[in-house]
């Protein structure tokens, strides 16, 4: 692809993830769709969108700030952007604009006038400036800006950390092997990689090799999992012979890493809303090996089902579902998508969940609750109203699991799991572990 070809999809992606659609999903349907694309053209054209989203605001910021000197200000778009950071980034001139920005074999059109307003302005500045309030410095939206201060006490370097690339980490399957061949099979494949810090089980990839080509990841010796949903399934602390539910399983992460520790042994029902991504967990599912899962949809269906279960799980698993505020490193468009509004909405969904689930734990039983979002209102404001109306729940602290389940120090104080990208390097997130009162 020409240059100028490469950039046109950078624009044609970021105005899919406008439109509402995420990166992610947005990148994996355009290559799928343009199976020509070679591996470099992709590697740069995905770069690129997430590199355009992690610098959104501090673009929009000399957007907004240029366009009104002109007659007219027009929002910020994709084109603006992409103009923007090819003249303050890589510092593109008049002359390389128009052999790239011509409307020819899959080039952009040429430039508007405000886009050569764009070009005219910022070519002597650059993408930082000290005028610029620290919401935009940060990355974050304005509306969460007092809570992110709460929460990191002001520690802006806390807040920036937000926006920093996450690193790419692998769960090793030990139905199928240990974390010490795992290590020896990517460095054999050429791969760097080291343990993770905190999870017994996890690797840390430099960069982002080709792991669908190896053919240890396809016989399903490792997984692709953030550390921190490792740990939350290892704090879980599922046996082989118990009975185990992980209450919103999405595509499965969790349900694997719960089926080793199990061994396979014992009853572990993997529930969700969606019977689709049920369905897509069953691959993933027999390439690791697994065969202890039972499967069963959130739906009214199985309204009786579930009904019959209340007290007989020994583990219940909740991933709920969130604003992903700890993500953002991982999904820069997210932070964009949602408001204080949809924030509100999610906490008391979040107890809704919490309150359903915990009828199916068994007296003794563990209810575990994680996050991906690092706002107390989802977290430990859900934990606080939950233990105020089932006196039967108490809090059992993370420190004193945490021996039995990593070699490594505890990484908190508290007695919940609460991490951040800045001292933990891990994606910011939050659990607590409930214990019901025996009979």
């Amino acid at each position: 692809m020409t240059p100028g070809a490469r950039w046109q999809a950078v624009v044609e992606l970021l105005d899919d993830v406008a439109s509402g659609g995420t990166a992610d999903a947005a990148a994996s349907s355009y290559f799928r769709q343009r199976r020509y694309i070679g591996s470099k053209d992709r590697a740069f054209i995905a770069d690129q969108l997430f590199r355009q989203l992690r610098r959104r605001a501090r673009l929009d910021w000399w957007i907004t700030k240029v366009l009104e000197r002109g007659e007219t200000a027009p929002p910020p778009a994709a084109r603006h952007r992409v103009v923007a950071e090819l003249v303050l980034d890589q510092r593109w001139g008049a002359e390389q604009f128009t052999r790239a920005f011509d409307g020819q074999d899959h080039r952009p059109a040429p430039l508007s006038r405000a886009e050569r307003l764009l070009l005219e302005v910022l070519r002597d500045q650059s993408l930082d400036h000290d005028e610029q309030p620290n919401w935009v410095r940060g990355e974050y939206p304005l509306w969460i800006e007092p809570q992110l201060n709460e929460i990191f006490a002001g520690d802006f370097e806390e807040i920036k950390a937000l926006n920093r690339p996450a690193p790419l980490d692998l769960r090793v399957n030990t139905l199928l092997g240990t974390r010490e061949h795992a290590l020896k099979l990517l460095k054999e494949a050429g791969i760097e990689a080291v343990a993770t810090p905190y999870s017994p089980i996890g690797i840390r990839v430099k960069g982002r090799p080709a792991l669908a080509s190896q053919e240890f990841f396809r016989a399903g010796l490792v997984e692709i999992q953030d550390e921190v949903s490792q740990l939350v399934a290892l704090l879980a602390e599922a046996a082989p012979g118990q009975a185990v539910i992980d209450y919103c399983a999405g595509a499965g992460g969790k349900t694997l890493a719960l089926a080793a520790q199990m061994a396979n042994k014992g009853r572990l029902v993997a529930s969700d809303i969606s019977e689709k991504r049920l369905e897509r967990a069953v691959k993933r599912l027999r390439r690791a090996g697994v065969h202890n899962v039972e499967q069963r949809a959130l739906t009214p269906d199985n309204a009786g089902w579930f009904k019959r279960q209340s007290g007989r799980f020994d583990r219940v698993l909740v991933d709920a579902p969130c604003s992903g505020t700890g993500t953002w490193r991982r999904n820069p468009d997210m932070k964009w998508k949602i408001g204080a509004t949809d924030v509100a909405e999610l906490g008391q969904k979040q107890a809704d969940i919490l309150q359903t689930a915990s009828k199916l734990v068994r007296p003794g039983g563990r209810l575990i609750y994680a996050t991906c979002s690092i706002l107390p209102s989802e977290n430990e404001e859900v934990i606080a109203a939950f233990l105020e109306h089932n006196p039967g729940f108490s809090v059992r602290s993370v420190q004193d699991i945490w021996p039995a389940i990593a070699a490594t120090p505890c990484p908190v104080d508290g007695q919940y799991l609460r991490l951040s990208p800045l001292r933990h390097e891990t994606d910011g997130f939050f659990a607590a572990i409930l214990e019901l009162k025996p009979l």
